[in-house]
């Protein structure tokens, strides 16, 4: 059996979908996304964890690294939480998934940035020389002047170059001389990548509070249950002493009307 050349596709070849198109993920981390106390109109965030997949390939012509976040009780869109770096070996050039808009849930919890550092790191472990494709920045992105100031701040933050084609600044680009001038670091206070044996002391930990929890509850729940033994009791001997007491002012209105 042949195999197709890529270099020269045909017409019938580039209307079908790449066939790394629908690759899932293979290997998976765990993410631990610290709480947040709010600030600037922000609603505090509490801690949540998240599940990092990952999945790479290579072949002659391009190699390939797409990372997926997924939270529990999430539902995301398509392309939603999800970056692609593709490499092309012919042209030596990377290109980093933002042209289509780079959309993180939740926001604010430093996965955006967590995400591309990411494959700005596995892009400058193997292709630090290969030159970085400029891309146009979806205008969409860029809804207000403080959005827009903010995007171009996470992206000159990574080492990228924002400029502006018009003066209105709408038309926007990013790029980069090569990929070694980019920067593949994170807020690690807000994202922390967790290990197997520290997510499994997170769990022991948590399952020796939930059995701490237990015993306090069964410990109070006895003591509420003494209390209202105690409590029944005295209601019964309260009961008894107002029939007696009853009984006797009775007993001395009819002495006295004889």
């Amino acid at each position: 059996m042949t195999e197709q050349n890529s270099d020269a596709p045909s017409e019938t070849d580039e209307a079908k979908p790449h066939p790394w198109a629908a690759l899932a993920a293979e290997r998976f981390r765990l993410l631990r996304l610290a709480p947040q106390p709010g600030g600037r109109g922000a609603k505090p965030a509490p801690l949540r964890f998240a599940q990092l997949g990952r999945v790479e390939r290579h072949s002659p012509q391009q190699s390939l690294l797409r990372l997926s976040l997924q939270l529990p009780d999430q539902q995301t869109r398509k392309n939603q939480n999800c970056l692609e770096v593709w490499v092309d070996h012919r042209s030596r050039e990377v290109r980093f998934g933002l042209d289509d808009g780079f959309q993180v849930e939740p926001q604010d919890r430093g996965l955006g940035r967590f995400l591309l550092a990411q494959g700005i790191e596995w892009a400058k472990q193997r292709f630090s020389t290969y030159a970085v494709e400029g891309q146009a920045l979806p205008s969409k992105d860029a809804f207000s002047d403080e959005a827009r100031e903010r995007r171009d701040h996470f992206l000159k933050a990574l080492g990228f170059e924002v400029s502006y084609e018009d003066p209105l600044q709408l038309k926007a680009r990013c790029s980069a001389s090569h990929v070694g001038v980019l920067h593949g670091n994170w807020n690690t206070d807000k994202v922390q990548l967790v290990e197997l044996l520290e997510a499994a002391a997170m769990l022991q930990q948590a399952d020796r509070g939930i059995r701490e929890l237990e015993g306090q509850l069964r410990k109070r729940d006895e003591t509420v249950a003494g209390l209202k033994r105690e409590d029944s009791t005295l209601r019964f001997s309260i009961a008894c002493l107002v029939i007696f007491c009853t009984f006797q002012a009775g007993l001395l209105i009819w002495i006295a009307t004889r």
